[in-house]
């Protein structure tokens, strides 16, 4: 009896990154442009958030109030999230607006509010006093609510797989403008404005979970985004909110990395990795003709020994490009190198656009690789994806030709 000849398997075929329908803006030598620094353009007013609690009293008193003004100012903006004069009865009438406008200033004017899953996702477009356009993405699951906040509008990191990279950075934005997302999606949830809650949910009616992955870089943007962390852990001068709850994430900004990993709030951190390889990360993120796999690694460790907080790795599944088998083997056999229980994996299908290199992985190849992971012992979840049919999930956010009109008309709030 004849030996039936071997099955050949056959590799999964290599798509290259490339752009679509956008030219990705190259240096002079030819490379992907990075923009660390952001481009000068007028700040935005000076807000009760973008100060310490003694910087406010301060302000309180140059506008020839006691400083005892401001604590009843922080609760009326972090508890009752309103900036209206009219609500604040315990302040005196007389000149009560111009206080309140000196200290409250409006930062984020609403443009257009988008819902999906049944109410249970809202995506907002803001104008910023500039005319700057950003989005953040309010998400109610079982137990929590998260809030995707943006950090910067645009962004300078030029990842060809990313929306929001195609116009480039347009400027940071403020640490009060970060807040105020928050601030704003927690008075619409107060009046009731994201679907219901199920009667075993006892959760508090209000964002719990913050995750830094709308707009922008934000380790590019580091003393904004640690001032708005601050006041949003604040529990006697801000949100009061806790640190564990609130997702740092980067695509691999080593020094500010190693920087976060020295501050005393223990936020949890998440590195968007996407492949294991240095030959294919330099094409999906340009950020790594800076600072490698291994070096980003070695200070995603370095945070978890510092902080003993767990590490997340972001890896969004594109299908024949970083879904490979031995693509999942490379990065367990890297993070492992590295220790046991210091990391998990977050796998995210990529938001699939019909006809482009750039689209989801196959389901089978989405659980091999999952289980890969988990087999080599790291622990490894497939992220549910939220906001596609409204292009509010990861990637997807960019404000479109459509949107800058529709905000050209919306008048900025006064």
């Amino acid at each position: 009896m004849s030996t039936p000849p071997p099955v050949r398997r056959t590799e999964p075929r290599q798509v290259r990154p490339r752009t679509e329908g956008w030219a990705q803006k190259k240096d002079e030598e030819g490379r992907p442009l990075l923009q660390f620094a952001s481009p000068k353009r007028g700040k935005p007013p000076v807000h009760l958030a973008d100060l310490t609690p003694e910087e406010r009293v301060a302000k309180v008193k140059e506008l020839g109030l006691p400083g005892f003004r401001a604590g009843q100012l922080e609760k009326h903006y972090f508890t009752h999230y309103t900036h209206d004069p009219a609500a604040m009865t315990d302040l005196p009438a007389d000149g009560r607006e111009e206080f309140v406008h000196g200290m409250l200033p409006p930062l984020l004017t609403e443009v257009r509010r988008l819902e999906t899953d049944r109410g249970d996702t809202i995506k907002f477009l803001w104008k910023l006093h500039d005319g700057a356009l950003v989005e953040s993405v309010l998400m109610r699951y079982p137990g929590r609510i998260t809030l995707c906040v943006s950090s910067q509008a645009g962004c300078g990191m030029n990842c060809p797989f990313c929306a929001t990279g195609q116009a480039g950075l347009t400027r940071n934005m403020s640490a009060a403008e970060i807040v105020e997302q928050i601030v704003r999606a927690n008075a619409l949830i107060a009046a009731g404005g994201l679907g219901g809650k199920k009667s075993s949910d006892h959760s508090a009616e209000r964002v719990s979970n913050i995750v830094f992955m709308g707009m922008g870089e934000p380790l590019a943007n580091y003393a904004r985004v640690m001032q708005a962390v601050r006041v949003m852990v604040d529990k006697k001068h801000g949100l009061g909110m806790s640190a564990r709850g609130i997702t740092v994430s980067t695509v691999g900004l080593v020094p500010a990395i190693r920087k976060l990993s020295a501050e005393d709030i223990p936020v949890t951190f998440a590195l968007s990795l996407h492949a294991p390889d240095d030959q294919l990360r330099d094409e999906l993120i340009p950020v790594n003709s800076r600072w490698k796999v291994d070096e980003a690694l070695d200070a995603a460790r370095e945070y978890f020994d510092k902080t003993g907080r767990r590490v997340s790795i972001e890896y969004a599944l594109i299908k024949d490009m970083n879904d490979h088998g031995w693509r999942a083997d490379l990065l367990a056999e890297k993070l492992n190198a590295r220790g046991r229980g210091w990391v998990h994996v977050n796998p995210i299908p990529l938001n699939p656009t019909p006809g482009s290199v750039w689209t989801a992985s196959e389901r089978d190849v989405q659980n091999e690789f999952v289980r890969r992971l988990n087999d080599a012992g790291i622990p490894t979840t497939l992220r549910d994806t939220r906001g596609k049919e409204i292009d509010g999930a990861c990637g997807q956010l960019v404000a479109t030709t459509e949107d800058e009109a529709v905000a050209e008309a919306t008048p900025t709030e006064a």
